[in-house]
């Protein structure tokens, strides 16, 4: 599965993507990479940037990403195409330095695919993700003269997945020529946090999210049970605390305890759930 080459900084860039052509101007997402192949079966293999995943065995940090794919595919779009040489690349969207409305900022964003020999132009990876179910990174804004723009003086518009600036802005070119803009003050991460974690299992799965959770679910066909519930919940707080429980040296034992206990907790008055 071919890996996706780092983008430089618009100071560091090829000469020919600002002297010529058109830009597209695509939100710059504060995520992980992730990419994935599918076979001829509809089966998908995934990645992030260094390693390929053996089949049945995605980090317990991406596990969100990987089921949002699985779920949200066109399976009768891609049963019979061709995808033999193609790779799709997205960001799983999960805590990194700005805290996204995860409530409606999708699990992961299209932004890149590689077909054959190239990495396609960026409206044809539009077309791509959407043909097969997933949505695009956005696009602040299409065909822009790459003569006339000017780094110095341009400022990154609002984010489309949170209420306030992007992360930064990615310069893409039809021929494949890439660069990357931050915005003033967001070109470096944040070290971990270290609340309470036992306080922040509270504060995040309340009775309302259970309920909610719980409706998810059953309109899914999955059973709520405490080990569905478990799982989602999980999965769900690694993504919108990644920054906090996800790293080497983060024992997740009592974030583990501590969910099961607000499941069980909401199960009890309810039999038969």
């Amino acid at each position: 599965m071919k890996a996706y080459p780092s983008i430089p900084a618009v100071d560091s860039a090829p000469d020919e993507l600002l002297d010529g052509g058109h830009l597209w101007l695509q939100e710059l997402l504060d995520g992980t990479l992730l990419r994935f192949r599918i076979d001829d079966s509809g089966g998908v293999r995934f990645g992030d940037r260094t390693t390929v995943f053996p089949p049945g065995d995605v980090p317990v940090e991406y596990r969100h990403a990987t089921r949002f794919v699985q779920r949200a595919l066109d399976y009768d779009a891609v049963l019979g195409a061709d995808l033999e040489s193609v790779v799709f690349y997205c960001v799983a969207m999960h805590q990194q330095t700005i805290d996204y409305d995860w409530d409606r900022t999708p699990a992961v964003l299209g932004i890149d695919v590689w077909e054959g020999d190239r990495f396609l132009p960026p409206d044809a990876v539009e077309q791509a993700f959407e043909r097969i179910g997933l949505i695009p990174v956005n696009t602040f804004a299409k065909e822009v003269r790459a003569v006339d723009f000017d780094p110095d003086s341009y400022t990154v518009p609002e984010s489309n997945w949170y209420d306030g600036q992007a992360y930064g802005v990615v310069l893409r070119s039809k021929t494949g020529e890439q660069a990357t803009m931050h915005a003033d003050g967001m070109d470096s991460e944040l070290g971990p946090e270290d609340p309470d974690t036992a306080e922040l299992v509270d504060e995040f799965v309340t009775p309302r999210r259970l309920e909610q959770t719980a409706g998810e679910l059953s309109a899914q066909g999955q059973s709520p049970d405490a080990d569905t519930l478990f799982e989602h919940l999980f999965e769900q707080l690694l993504r919108r605390f990644h920054r906090t429980l996800v790293g080497d040296d983060v024992d997740l034992t009592q974030v583990r305890s501590r969910l099961s206990a607000r499941i069980n907790e909401f199960l009890e008055p309810t039999t038969g759930r």
